[in-house]
């Protein structure tokens, strides 16, 4: 459950002020008549990725497919979190430049322009939440995910409203760092659970893939060592945020006796 709502939480806050941006952007231009454009690429991108959701979970259980997805996701989330960390404070200025360039266009092109960038920012979120989604199936009890991704995008609907409200109050920065902390901690899961269904699939080379399997069971989500890493992405995430907290308040502090 934990694992689901810290990822629908971040991947949520990501497409909420995808849209948020986009849409306040276009009001504040006077180009409201692009705005079905930004919710008709929305609703086609939630459709997209709800249905992907749907294929993976009607896919047979093989071990060689669990390792598969784990492996992907593992992939997709290291350098999607890696880009958000880089870019996270410059996103309002980066969205509303593309948007600009779309703008400028004739208008079935603009409009089109800004349905195919909601779109394609909005599935990429989508897409990588349902490949972990998938991947997590296989662990995880569906009616711990289901309270996970509930309690997860409430939350994330919650972020992105007091951001588009309250920026100047909202530090999202340091909310995608202590996230990003989480999700690095999960990847590392992810690479162990796909090399120990790639073993379970007897599909390494070279090796005995029995003994190994057995070998890498205590590092899977039940084992002891798995367990071990769930509590490691409650802690490491508390710990640096702690550390960051303690860190911002010695620098304001500073800045105070200086003035």
């Amino acid at each position: 459950m934990l694992q689901m709502l810290v990822i629908t939480m971040r991947e949520g806050v990501e497409a909420f002020l995808i849209v948020a941006i986009t849409a306040v952007y276009l009001k504040k231009t006077g180009r409201t008549a692009l705005l079905p454009a930004v919710w008709w690429g929305t609703g086609l991108a939630v459709l997209a990725s709800i249905g992907a959701a749907f294929l993976l979970q009607e896919a047979m259980n093989k071990p060689l497919w669990e390792a598969v997805l784990a492996a992907i996701a593992a992939v997709l989330v290291t350098s999607l979190t890696i880009y958000m960390l880089r870019t996270a404070r410059h996103l309002r200025g980066r969205i509303s430049a593309r948007l600009e360039a779309q703008a400028l266009k004739a208008p079935t092109a603009a409009w089109l322009g800004v349905f195919a960038f909601t779109l394609l920012m909005i599935v990429r979120e989508g897409m990588e939440t349902a490949l972990i989604i998938g991947s997590l199936a296989f662990q995880t009890d569906l009616r711990d995910m289901f309270w996970g991704a509930l309690i997860g995008v409430a939350i994330a609907g919650g972020i992105a409203w007091a951001w588009t409200r309250y920026g100047h109050r909202v530090n999202l920065a340091r909310f995608f760092q202590v996230t990003a902390v989480f999700l690095f901690v999960f990847v590392i899961e992810l690479f162990i659970y796909a090399l120990h269904e790639l073993f379970e699939a007897n599909v390494v080379p070279g090796i005995d893939n029995e003994r190994w399997h057995l070998a890498t069971e205590p590092y899977g989500p039940e084992g002891v060592y798995g367990q071990w890493l769930t509590y490691a992405m409650v802690l490491l995430p508390a710990a640096w945020l702690v550390i960051a907290s303690l860190k911002d308040h010695k620098w304001a502090a500073s800045r105070r006796s200086v003035a």
